[in-house]
């Protein structure tokens, strides 16, 4: 069975210049957030106001590419009208897609913009066939983009029972929780990343030098402590390193990426549309490698599917820029399955 001919690279853009970036080495698309809380990379210096917007979306569409925009953050009642005037700025702007995970929202959008391409977000935490078909039935949903807690298997099962298109993430930072159903970043400082747009919030983070290393914590709370040669990472609770019966490590998940280049081929042929790169908080730098890489060896697998190997230089450029310096292949490597 050959490649589909449709097989879209998905790479973060954080910036301007990180969009620019992405386009000039490869994305088929590029997604992004506005510079609030409607979308689950609420950063500070990271997104973009209208006048950038605008920016990206003409410089991707004079070379072909697409904008997605990620509205995957969940209204409340008190600020509803926040999460639909930013339906209303995409749909003006003139995004490809508007990427959301609140049924409520994609209703409005449905409603009030019918033009407007809808993607189901991670966040949405649609799992099965049926799922995605009530968000396809209901909202005019025309690609969903899976939670990485699915095997290859039953990725193929989900394909095979829905005309939606399916977008997988591909490289980048894992969740260790089903996205859209976290609570422990809530739980530590009060503020939900599902409404707020941010795990580990930067107001509540912190960095200290003391006698026994460098301590970074979370609104008070230990997250870890690092010695002088290792790497101080950004605190978040999963992937603290606690001490349970008497022995200090990652007691919920070791810190590593994900990296699927070695299963492009089985991706490509049951017929994912997309593939997904995670980094919208990373740098250009990161944004530039990473879609570099991926382009080089989609192409490769698109000419010759049956004889493709991840190659070594592709993984080691890869592994630079992964949590750990490591990487796996997560839920989607499950043999016993």
């Amino acid at each position: 069975m050959m490649p589909p001919a449709s097989f879209e690279l998905v790479c973060p853009a954080g910036s301007l210049p990180a969009l620019k970036t992405a386009v000039d080495h490869g994305a088929d698309c590029v997604y992004l957030g506005f510079r609030d809380d409607t979308n689950a990379r609420n950063f500070n210096g990271l997104n973009f106001d209208d006048a950038a917007l605008a920016a990206g979306i003409r410089y991707a569409h004079d070379r072909g590419r697409k904008v997605l925009l990620a509205l995957n953050t969940y209204p409340q009642a008190d600020n509803w009208t926040r999460w639909t005037a930013a339906v209303d700025r995409a749909a003006r702007a003139g995004v490809d897609a508007v990427i959301l995970a609140d049924p409520g929202l994609m209703a409005y959008a449905q409603k009030n913009h019918p033009e407007l391409r809808l993607h189901l977000s991670v966040q949405g935490s649609a799992t099965s066939y049926e799922a995605i078909n009530f968000y396809r039935e209901r909202f005019g949903i025309r690609r969903a983009v899976l939670p990485r807690v699915l095997s290859l298997a039953q990725v193929e099962q989900v394909l095979a029972h829905t005309g939606v298109e399916i977008e997988l993430f591909g490289f980048g930072g894992l969740c260790v929780m089903v996205e859209g159903r976290c609570s422990l970043s809530a739980y530590a400082t009060g503020t939900s990343p599902n409404c707020n747009g941010a795990c580990s919030p930067g107001k509540s983070v912190r960095w200290e030098q003391t006698p026994q290393g460098m301590e970074t914590r979370l609104n008070g709370i230990l997250i870890d402590r690092y010695a002088d040669d290792e790497r101080a990472g950004y605190p978040t609770l999963c992937k603290g390193r606690f001490e349970v019966s008497a022995e200090t490590y990652y007691a919920i998940e070791e810190p590593t990426s994900l990296n699927t280049l070695e299963l492009l081929p089985q991706m490509m042929t049951m017929g994912v549309a997309a593939i997904k790169i995670e980094g919208r908080q990373r740098s250009p730098a990161y944004v530039a490698q990473v879609t570099q890489v991926w382009r080089e060896a989609i192409d490769a697998c698109r000419r010759d599917p049956a004889h493709f190997t991840a190659q070594p230089s592709w993984m080691a450029q890869l592994n630079k820029v992964s949590e750990g310096r490591s990487h796996t292949l997560g839920a989607y490597y499950r043999p016993w399955k």
